[in-house]
C-alpha cells in the first residue's frame, strides 16, 4: 500500500505538476492527490506547511517531503525500480535523462510565450524566432531519442520513461497554439495527447473555473 501523496497547482495551467502526475500514473504507482489552487489568497498558506518555497508539485511519502518535478520523477523511479521509470539500457538511460534536464533548465522562449492552457486554443497565433528555435531543439531532441531507443514503442525511448513525463506539456502547449508538426513530432504527439491519462487531466482542467492572467491571453 503507497503512502505517497502529491500537491498539486492547476490542472488547466500547471505544467510542473502535470509532469509528475503524468509519471506516477504511467507507472500504474498508486498515490493520493490534492490540489491547491494558485494565485489565490490562501495558496501560500496552503503550501506553508511544505518545505517548497510555496511552490507545486510536492511528493510526500510518509515523513519525507520532495520538491521540484525532476526530483519527484527520479525518487519516484529509485523507490519502485521495477517499474522501470528509466530506460535500461544504460547509453539510452543517460539520453533520456540528458533530454529531460535539458527540459528542466531551458526553452525559456517557448515557456513564456506558450503558457499552458487547457481551456483556450490559440489558432494562428504569432511565433517568434526564438520561440521557433525552442522548438526546432526539441524536436531535434526527439529525433535523437528515437534515433537511440534501445526498445520498439511509440514513446520516445520506446517504452514510458521519464523523459516522456518531462516533455508532455510541451505537446499540449504545441496543440494548443496551433503549432503544425509532422513527422515523428506529429506522431509523438498524437500518441500522448491521446493517453488515457493526459485525457483524464484534460478534461478536469477544462472543468476548472479559476481564472487567471493567463485567460485574457
Amino acid at each position: 500500500m503507497s503512502n505517497l501523496e502529491l500537491i498539486i497547482g492547476n490542472k488547466n495551467y500547471s505544467t510542473w505538476s502535470l509532469r509528475p502526475w503524468f509519471f506516477l500514473k504511467n507507472l500504474d504507482v498508486e498515490f493520493k492527490e490534492k490540489l491547491v489552487f494558485l494565485f489565490e489568497d490562501d495558496t501560500n498558506d496552503i503550501l506553508s506547511p511544505y518545505f517548497s518555497n510555496d511552490k507545486v508539485p510536492v511528493l510526500l511519502d510518509d515523513d519525507l517531503q520532495i520538491w521540484d518535478t525532476l526530483a519527484i520523477i527520479e525518487y519516484v523511479a529509485d523507490k519502485f525500480p521495477e517499474k522501470q521509470g528509466w530506460p535500461i539500457d544504460a547509453k539510452a538511460r543517460a539520453i533520456a535523462r540528458s533530454t529531460a534536464a535539458e527540459m528542466h533548465s531551458s526553452f525559456f522562449a517557448l515557456r513564456n510565450a506558450l503558457p499552458m492552457n487547457l481551456r483556450k486554443h490559440f489558432p494562428d497565433y504569432p511565433i517568434n524566432d526564438d520561440v521557433k528555435a525552442d522548438i526546432q531543439r526539441i524536436y531535434a531532441l526527439w529525433d535523437y531519442c528515437r534515433q537511440n531507443a534501445t526498445v520498439k514503442g511509440p514513446w520516445l525511448m520506446g517504452e514510458f520513461s521519464g523523459v516522456d513525463a518531462m516533455y508532455a506539456p510541451v505537446v499540449m502547449r504545441l496543440q494548443g497554439y496551433d503549432v503544425k508538426l509532422s513527422g515523428f513530432a506529429a506522431e509523438y504527439a498524437e500518441h500522448v495527447s491521446s493517453n488515457k491519462f493526459m485525457q483524464e487531466w484534460v478534461a478536469a482542467g477544462k472543468q476548472e473555473t479559476q481564472i487567471i492572467a493567463l485567460d485574457e491571453v
